[in-house]
């Protein structure tokens, strides 16, 4: 893994990196979230955010046939805004968002795991897990892209056709009624910014394309393949989500999946398939979910080694053998475990929200401004993808600040921290060097 291989990742295993990680955080960490926001319209918010993820994802795939390489996001700010505190800061962004999301996966695969046994929600055992998880991830991803791609393909394969099963059987438990699961009126008790606050979430779950930016160094034809993996990967995981949602909503109430929104598929498989379709569930969840941590872990190993690699951020050995890309996934791991261990799953899942369409606006303003006629962009579409995004964020930062405040202050914190932390680092750089 400390190599960049050429033609060492085909395209099945980039659209598994892909759906990987979205299919890990999404369905499974984040369908309670945006059904507590969205309420019984939640499974329509899903699909809406996928037409907003196509229109982020149009810069992504021009970037990548211009400019394919194994740092990805860091590598298009780079060349949207040079060398400097934006490119830094918005990179390490994606970055902690990434990681955010690592953390989110494995507090959800250790809320799911529990379902089989008697025990409470709020168990001990969900962070640990949780770790439990992030240690088996860190193990595959050092021993190489032909096992992560290996095991990738075949846990997506697994998991998409569990989820496909589920959903299927779901809708037939009901009847194949999608009058219940569509309500014929628009309920008074969500508000409009309410709506598009839950779309926040439902970005979050199909941010996971961007992962695969950042195997342009390895991927077979990169010019190519890296574009065709992102828009495979959204089409696959669209459907699945709103498959899976519109069976959740068939089989619970509103109140019924908020109760139990960190394992909400879990909860809706007993009606519909009884105690076997509750070990059914959880085991596809814990498939997800390791397939999950594992690309994250690959994608953000790789972006901020090569971070590193143009000194754009700080490093440090601390005595470490072996190569830059495993001092980086140690420090990702660790991270992850940090966050694991000491925050719950929805303020994890709203700090990643947060940075992430944070990150997103920074790109896509430079594909306007700089990069638009390199990469033979779409002035219209990468206006509006720009401005889908600060609405949703705008109405998603709108909701924490009345419901949930410390969301607001601490990634705040982190993101001055961060750009001011980039500009001090770059000019101590640039006065060594002189």
């Amino acid at each position: 893994m400390d190599k960049y291989k050429k033609n060492s990742l085909s395209l099945t295993g980039a659209v598994a990196l892909g759906t990987g990680v979205m299919i890990g955080a999404g369905i499974f960490a984040l369908l309670g979230q945006v059904a507590e926001l969205a309420g019984t319209l939640f499974p329509l918010v899903f699909l809406v955010g996928a037409v907003i993820s196509g229109f982020s994802a149009y810069s992504y795939i021009k970037l990548s046939n211009t400019y394919p390489s194994a740092g990805g996001i860091a590598m298009y700010l780079k060349e949207a805004y040079g060398k400097g505190t934006i490119t830094a800061a918005g990179a390490l962004l994606m970055a902690f968002s990434m990681i955010i999301g690592e953390s989110l996966v494995a507090r959800t695969f250790g809320s799911y795991t529990l379902q089989l046994f008697d025990v409470g929600e709020n168990s001990i055992w969900v962070p640990v897990l949780g770790v439990l998880l992030l240690v088996v991830a860190f193990l595959i991803n050092i021993s190489g892209n032909k096992v992560i791609g290996r095991s990738s393909q075949v846990l997506a394969v697994i998991k998409i056709g569990g989820l496909a099963i589920f959903a299927l059987g779901g809708l037939w438990a009901a009847g194949f009624s999608f009058g219940e699961a569509l309500p014929s009126s628009i309920s008074s008790e969500h508000t409009v910014s309410s709506y598009i606050g839950a779309l926040a979430f439902t970005i979050l779950a199909y941010k996971g394309f961007t992962t695969i930016t950042n195997s342009g160094g390895e991927i077979v034809n990169p010019n190519k393949n890296v574009g065709r993996a992102i828009m495979i990967s959204l089409l696959l995981c669209t459907l699945v989500y709103v498959l899976v949602a519109l069976a959740v909503s068939v089989n619970l109430s509103i109140p019924e999946i908020i109760a139990a929104k960190d394992f909400s598929l879990a909860e809706a498989s007993k009606p519909a398939f009884s105690k076997y379709g509750l070990w059914f569930t959880v085991g596809i969840a814990i498939v997800a979910t390791i397939s999950g941590v594992i690309a994250s872990l690959f994608a953000v190993s790789r972006m901020t080694a090569m971070l590193t690699e143009i000194n754009l951020i700080p490093h440090k050995h601390f005595g470490m053998p072996g190569r830059l890309q495993k001092h980086m996934l140690v420090y990702t791991v660790v991270i992850a475990i940090i966050l694991t261990a000491f925050f719950d799953l929805s303020r994890i899942a709203s700090l990643g929200a947060i940075f992430y369409l944070t990150m997103d606006v920074i790109l896509q303003w430079g594909v306007l401004k700089n990069l638009r006629k390199k990469v033979k962009a779409n002035i219209l579409i990468v206006t509006t993808a720009i401005l889908l995004d600060l609405v949703v964020l705008g109405a998603f930062v709108w909701i924490k600040a009345s419901s949930d405040p410390l969301v607001i202050v601490v990634s705040t914190v982190l993101m001055v921290l961060v750009f001011v932390g980039e500009r001090w680092f770059l000019q101590w750089e640039t006065n060594e060097k002189s």
